[in-house]
């Protein structure tokens, strides 16, 4: 009994070593993720690897209302695209996302 336990114990640590752990913050809008915190709001860049977190686009469900802006990038969901001195890297995708969000005209932020 006791062999079978160690055996899963060494199966399963690993697993939660390695688990991502993300939490959004409604109150400052930051995303946190494996003990890094960042903005939701500011410069982002969309990367195709290396991405300090994962987004999934959707219509409905999503955590995050983003408005994509040319300048002003400032407060919470307002997002400027760029291709170089971004606050946060971001990889789209279609499953495995920390956090979903909703492109928006009006209404950016945490729902």
């Amino acid at each position: 009994m006791r062999k079978w336990f160690v055996i899963l114990c060494m199966a399963v640590l690993p697993m939660m070593v390695v688990a991502d752990d993300v939490k959004i913050d409604k109150e400052n809008c930051t995303i946190t993720k494996d003990g890094k915190t960042y903005p939701l709001y500011g410069k982002v860049e969309v990367v195709k690897s290396g991405a300090d977190f994962k987004v999934q686009i959707v219509n409905v469900g999503a955590d995050l209302k983003v408005e994509l802006v040319d300048v002003g990038a400032n407060s919470c969901g307002k997002v400027e695209v760029v291709k170089v001195g971004a606050d946060v890297k971001v990889e789209i995708v279609e499953v495995g996302a920390d956090i979903k969000v909703e492109i928006t005209d009006v209404g950016a932020g945490i729902k």
